[in-house]
């Protein structure tokens, strides 16, 4: 699913391509795509964007006379710019905003279409679906510590909790907890103050310095390879490759959809987090300790 540092990508080309520009009309192909009734989608033709911008982990386009539209890509949503008018692609294409200069083309490589785009004919309605969670790059150190005192969760949902905090997601939050030293099983309520500072530092850390990075290496092509794994993270995606700050092999934990990718060492003091999966099948050869680890695989 696309995190803050690739939706703020988004906004600043969807800015450059359409801010100012009329949008002609809107084509949807994918059935379960717009979420909304009143007012209806057809109202948005023919109105100028006034701008573009990122409320959570959703792509606002503000339009003349203030209404909105509001995307939201989910996991496997897409934005491309295209000639104007291409065709909708047929499987995986979901809609196509058709401005003079071009169009901007949505898809989605998932059969589930999770997708939603939602119409609204002003910011009230807007806001109803504003989750409320901080937005990171701008929190202070005493917002996090309220947010964290808010509910006693994992570090690691409390992260990726939009009601919590805006935009992150699985990949950043293993990358924010790996450079704050912290086990994505500690309860954020139980951070002393010196944990709440890394953690405060890691995460506008490691989001501006991505969301900097992916503008630098993309430059003024559209983004085309949005994706959660990227060279350079230092363990989301790196399961049994080494950190690059200890060098002790990343470990995972495997749940529902997702995985949770650390490194024992920097995070854990050397123990290994239960994998649920894992733990029932070996139950009492479960390993706890990176030592106990390499042990098995070498005997």
């Amino acid at each position: 699913m696309p995190e803050l540092p690739d939706l703020e990508l988004y906004v600043e080309h969807l800015r450059r391509r359409v801010a100012g520009e009329r949008l002609e009309r809107v084509r949807v192909a994918g059935w379960n795509l717009v979420r909304t009734t009143e007012p209806p989608l057809d109202a948005a033709a023919g109105r100028t964007v006034t701008g573009v911008r990122r409320m959570g982990k959703r792509l606002v386009f503000e339009l003349e006379g203030g209404s909105f539209l509001a995307l939201h890509l989910m996991i496997s949503g897409r934005l491309h710019w295209k000639p104007a008018g291409i065709a909708i692609p047929k499987r995986v294409g979901l809609a196509a905003f058709d401005f003079a200069p071009g169009t901007v083309l949505l898809t989605e490589a998932s059969t589930k279409q999770r997708a939603g785009l939602h119409v609204f004919a002003d910011a009230a309605g807007l806001a109803t679906l504003d989750a409320g969670g901080v937005e990171p790059l701008t929190m202070s150190t005493e917002a996090l510590a309220e947010v964290l005192r808010r509910e006693d969760h994992t570090l690691k949902r409390a992260l990726t909790d939009p009601r919590l905090f805006a935009a992150i997601g699985n990949a950043y939050s293993d990358e924010i907890l790996h450079r704050a030293r912290l086990s994505p099983f500690k309860r954020s309520t139980q951070l002393d103050a010196d944990e709440r500072s890394r953690l405060h530092a890691a995460i506008t850390g490691v989001l501006t310095e991505w969301r900097d990075r992916l503008a630098a290496e993309q430059g003024e092509g559209f983004p085309e390879k949005v994706t959660a794994f990227r060279p350079g993270m230092a363990v989301h995606g790196r399961y049994r490759q080494p950190c690059p700050v200890c060098g002790a092999p990343v470990q995972r934990v495997v749940y529902a959809e997702n995985d949770m990718n650390y490194c024992a060492r920097c995070q854990t003091g050397g123990r290994l987090l239960a994998d649920r999966a894992l733990s029932r099948l070996l139950r009492d050869d479960w390993p706890r300790t990176l030592e106990e680890l390499e042990e098995r695989r070498q005997s």
